[in-house]
């Protein structure tokens, strides 16, 4: 199996040679960059499959790099920053992060992490993989889970990111049940989700919203009191 290269974005000389040693200890290429320049020339020459985002970077900053990272295709995306307000985390998922990290982290936190967002996202990365036939429709909607891919009933497709593809899936997976935030952590996140992790409402929030953009979108999710969340109609494997 091909090396997962991983590109670690950190001003900090210190910080930056830790993660990169311990994502090598792990099995990973790592490679790091001092700046979101250096971080593009990486890019250009050879593929990474993630990146890891430090916030507080000279020049252009992770928000900047992220929401140009999101703009221009799936690259996953995990920020990492030394502030724990919740303003920022929320900033950082809204700008297409896949997940949320505040300094200080435990290693293995990071790691966990790391492999989750690769279990999710790594198919996208595979060129010469075959691509799994699984694809769904409900209500006139298509969501092709080989291609990653969402369309609308008039056939415009819907960009989301890999957290907000992640929990449509499980809701289509699962229509027509009610599902609790602890349920969803787990199907999405899998041993990544923390107790008190709240990066599902974000994304929850933004899936829903982006859904609502396209006709008969508002109905597709139901809040349920007490419950949780349910997938409202019925779905066709095709």
């Amino acid at each position: 199996m091909e090396t997962s290269c991983i590109a670690v974005v950190e001003d900090d000389r210190e910080i930056r040679a830790l993660v990169v040693d311990l994502l090598h200890r792990e099995g990973f290429e790592a490679v790091g960059c001092r700046t979101a320049a250096e971080f593009d020339q990486l890019n250009e020459r050879r593929r990474v499959d993630l990146a890891v985002l430090d916030v507080m970077l000279p020049g252009e900053d992770g928000f900047s790099l992220c929401r140009r990272l999101h703009a221009a295709g799936d690259l996953p995306v995990l920020m990492v920053t030394a502030k724990s307000d919740d303003v920022d985390r929320i900033v950082g998922l809204e700008l297409g992060a896949d997940d949320y990290l505040a300094k200080p982290f435990n290693p293995r936190e990071l790691v966990a992490r790391v492999r989750a967002i690769l279990r999710r996202t790594r198919p996208r990365h595979r060129v010469h993989a075959p691509i799994p036939t699984e694809r769904y429709r409900f209500g006139g909607w298509t969501l092709d889970v080989g291609a990653r891919a969402v369309s609308a009933p008039d056939g415009r497709e819907i960009e989301l990111t890999a957290g907000e593809f992640d929990l449509l899936h499980c809701f289509a997976t699962h229509p027509q049940r009610v599902l609790n935030r602890d349920q969803l952590l787990d199907w999405t996140r899998g041993r990544s989700a923390g107790p008190f992790d709240r990066a599902i409402d974000v994304q929850l929030s933004r899936l829903r919203r982006k859904l609502a953009c396209a006709p008969g979108g508002d109905t597709i999710i139901k809040t349920v009191r007490g419950g949780g969340y349910q997938f409202t109609l019925a779905v066709e494997r095709l």
